[in-house]
C-alpha cells in the first residue's frame, strides 16, 4: 500500500501547471459514444478516475489510444450497452454513460455507481431527465434498465441544479427528435466544455453555464478534437497549499474567473492576489479566520471545503464551515484533529478554532478531497507525517507528489 511521508514547514515558491480537468474529461469521454469513428481529446489527465472509465469504454467496444497527455478513442466497434457491475462501483462518474448509451442505441443496462463515500448522491435526477425525453427506466434487483423506441424533445425542470444530471441530460437529447429546454441547469464551467465539444461533433446546444440550455436535436453527430479544460479544482488545491505553507506560487494554465469565490476568500483570509489571462499568483499573509458556505457554482466549490478546512486550522481566531452540498464531507475532521486541529462538528457545520500550529502524524485519506487536505496539513505542519491510502487521491491528482517537490516540498511516496 502507497503512502505519502511529508516532512512539514517548508515554504512553497515557483511555478506550477495544472493538468486538464478529471471532471470535464470524464463527461467528454462518455460523450464520445454519441459517434461512431476517433474522436481525439487532448490534456487528459493520468488518474486512476481516467484509467477506470477507460476500461468501461474498452469492454463496451471502444480502442483507445494515448500519446502523452493525447487520448485517441475509436468508437467504430462500440456495440455493447451493459456496464460490468464492478466497473461501475468503483467511481460515481460512471453514470455519464447513460446520456450517451441510450441517446446512440436506445437503450442502457448499469447498477448504481460507487465512488466517494460523501454522502448520498441519488440518481433520480438523471432518471427525472431520461424521462422527460422518452426513456422508460426499470429499477429492480440493484440494476437500472433505460430503454426508448424513440427520444423526443422536453421540458426538463430540476429540483436542484445537479451537474451530472444536467450532461446526462444534454448528451442524451442531442440526439433527440425536437427540442429540449433543461431549466434550473447547473452552471458549472466543465457543463461549458461539454456543450463545447457536442457542439463541434455537429450538435446544437446553447446556454450552458446558464440555468437554461436548450438542445436542438439532430440525427447523428461526428468525431471531434477537443482539449480539455483546466482543473479549477486542483489549481484552488495548490493555491491553498501556497497560503497555508506561506508560501509565493504560481499556478498556470488555469482561467482566474473560474476561481473567483476560491480567491476572493483567500484574499478575506490574507493572501495577495495577481491575476493574469491564464495565471493566478498567490503570496501568503497573516491567515486570518473566515465563514465559508458551499454551494453551486459560482458559490464556493465542495470540492474545496477540506483543502480551506485545513487551511483555516492555522488562522486566528474562530472559522465556520458549513457544508450544504453532501453530508458525509466532514471525514477528514478527526484525522486533523490527529495533527492537533480544533475542530468541532455540529450537522453540517465545522467550527474551526486556528492553533499556532499543527504536528505532524500518521493519518490516513478517506476520500479524494479530504486526502488533499491533509497532504496540505502535513506540509504546514511541525514535523514528518505519513499519509495512508493515497489511492484516494491520485483518483483526482496528477503527480500531486512531484508537483509539489518541484515547489519546494519535502514530500514522497513510499
Amino acid at each position: 500500500m502507497e503512502k505519502f511521508i511529508v516532512k512539514g514547514e517548508v515554504q512553497l515558491s515557483g511555478n506550477v501547471r495544472i493538468s486538464g480537468a478529471k471532471n470535464a474529461t470524464l463527461p467528454i469521454m462518455a460523450a464520445t459514444l454519441l459517434c461512431s469513428g476517433i474522436s481525439v481529446i487532448h490534456d487528459v489527465p493520468y488518474l486512476r478516475d481516467i484509467q477506470a472509465m477507460q476500461d468501461i469504454l474498452i469492454l463496451l467496444g471502444a480502442k483507445i489510444r494515448r500519446q502523452g497527455h493525447t487520448m485517441l478513442i475509436d468508437t467504430s466497434n462500440v456495440s455493447k450497452v451493459e456496464i460490468p457491475e464492478h466497473l461501475m462501483r468503483e467511481m460515481r462518474a460512471s453514470v455519464f454513460l447513460m446520456g450517451p448509451l441510450l441517446g446512440r442505441f436506445r437503450k442502457v443496462r448499469l447498477s448504481y455507481p460507487g465512488g466517494c463515500a460523501i454522502g448520498p448522491r441519488p440518481i433520480n435526477l438523471h432518471i427525472k431527465a431520461l424521462e422527460k425525453i422518452g426513456a422508460i427506466v426499470d429499477e429492480s434487483f440493484g440494476f437500472i434498465d433505460a430503454e426508448a423506441k424513440e427520444l423526443t424533445g422536453g421540458e426538463i425542470n430540476f429540483d436542484f441544479p445537479s451537474v451530472g444530471a444536467t450532461e446526462n441530460a444534454m448528451m442524451a437529447a442531442a440526439l433527440a427528435k425536437g427540442t429540449t429546454i433543461i431549466r434550473n441547469a447547473a452552471r458549472e464551467p466543465e457543463i461549458v466544455d461539454l456543450q463545447a465539444i457536442l457542439n463541434k461533433m455537429g450538435a446544437r446546444i446553447n446556454g450552458a453555464g446558464t440555468d437554461t440550455i436548450r438542445v436542438d436535436g439532430v440525427a447523428r453527430l461526428v468525431p471531434a478534437e477537443h482539449t480539455v479544460m483546466c482543473d479549477r479544482i486542483e489549481a484552488g488545491t495548490f493555491l491553498t497549499a501556497g497560503v497555508m505553507t506561506r508560501g509565493d506560487i504560481v499556478v498556470e494554465n488555469v482561467v482566474p474567473e473560474y476561481l473567483f469565490s476560491v480567491t476572493d476568500k483567500l484574499q478575506d483570509i490574507g493572501a495577495k492576489i495577481i491575476t493574469g489571462k491564464d495565471y493566478i499568483r498567490i503570496k501568503a499573509g497573516e491567515v486570518r479566520g473566515v465563514d465559508i458556505k458551499t454551494l453551486p457554482y459560482p458559490g464556493f466549490p465542495t470540492d474545496l471545503q477540506a483543502p480551506m478546512l485545513s487551511l483555516v486550522t492555522i488562522a486566528k481566531g474562530t472559522s465556520i464551515i458549513t457544508e450544504t452540498i453532501f453530508e458525509n464531507r466532514f471525514k477528514h475532521v478527526d484525522e486533523l484533529t490527529r495533527m492537533g486541529a480544533k475542530i468541532k462538528v455540529e450537522g453540517r457545520t465545522a467550527i474551526i478554532r486556528g492553533v499556532a500550529k499543527l504536528t505532524g502524524a500518521i493519518v490516513a485519506a478517506p476520500d479524494l478531497r479530504a486526502g488533499s487536505a491533509l497532504v496540505l496539513a502535513a506540509l504546514a505542519a511541525e514535523g514528518t507525517s505519513e499519509i495512508e491510502q493515497v489511492y484516494h487521491i491520485e483518483r483526482g491528482y496528477e503527480n500531486l507528489d512531484k508537483k509539489l517537490q518541484a515547489l519546494g516540498a519535502n514530500i514522497v511516496k513510499v
